[in-house]
């Protein structure tokens, strides 16, 4: 009985396998490689791909500034109101990106604070800086959760020795939590770029879908598959597949060092 368990899971898990290879891989036989290859050139797709690693890096890097700070307040801190602050955070991380699209394009519209903004030069409807708001807002939510799991993980009693030998409160988060923080920070770090890298509804709502503008690989993905030009957008595709391919690669890795340390 145990042997035919372990040979149907193993068939389950080898049919899934093997199934996903396939139908990803029909993406890049679909097209002769040499079309492949010149539309991967392409001055389109080269202005997609530069426009989505910069702002993935900034948005990224403005997650990683905000949710550092509120995911240990989260973790270490008790006050009131703590429950409704975590519910309100990990609101956006619900919300179809559609939905967190509009509420920004109405925010940015129609608030107040829209207009300041604009008044001071920073314009974010159907703008680049749009692209980065967009990221940051759907995936700010996940990089929280993630790094709040992450110092949960870690025993305070290790900040409490460490100030017991002279370490302000400061010294202890930076000389201690943060280095034992490590390896969730960097996988946090990985897969936050990676969504960011990936995300099409938010953005197309609030920065839009102009060419050469506000092309990112997704957007000029739907671009090309909205005008017929099948191979510009499987060239879009076999992209952000390999780029996430290689960032489930490094996550993997880090996963399982974190598992031989311990």
């Amino acid at each position: 009985m145990k042997s035919n368990l372990r040979f149907i899971f193993i068939f389950i898990i080898l049919s899934i396998s093997i199934s996903t290879v396939i139908i990803l891989g029909s993406l890049i036989w679909s097209v002769q490689p040499e079309d492949l290859i010149r539309n991967l050139a392409d001055h389109e797709i080269l202005f997609a791909i530069e426009l989505s690693v910069l702002t993935g890096l900034v948005s990224t890097a403005l997650c990683l500034c905000a949710a550092i700070p509120a995911a240990y307040a989260l973790a270490r801190f008790d006050f009131r109101g703590k429950r409704f602050f975590s519910t309100v955070t990990n609101l956006p991380l619900t919300l179809p990106p559609l939905v967190a699209g509009i509420a920004l394009l109405m925010f940015f519209a129609s608030n107040p604070a829209g207009k300041v903004l604009e008044d001071f030069g920073l314009h974010v409807i159907f703008t680049p800086l749009g692209i980065i708001v967009a990221q940051f807002f759907v995936n700010a939510p996940y990089l929280i959760r993630v790094l709040n799991g992450t110092f949960s993980g870690i025993n305070p009693r290790y900040e409490h020795i460490a100030r017991t030998l002279g370490c302000t409160d400061a010294g202890a988060f930076w000389r201690v939590t943060l280095p034992m923080a490590r390896r969730g920070i960097i996988s946090g770090i990985v897969i936050t770029w990676s969504k960011a890298m990936g995300e099409f509804g938010a953005v197309l709502m609030l920065a839009g879908a102009t060419q050469m503008k506000t092309e990112t690989l997704p957007i000029a993905l739907f671009i090309n598959m909205s005008t017929g030009n099948l191979n510009m957008a499987i060239a879009a595709a076999t992209i952000l597949m390999g780029i996430s391919l290689m960032f489930l690669m490094i996550f993997d890795h880090m996963e399982n060092g974190s598992a031989s340390h311990w």
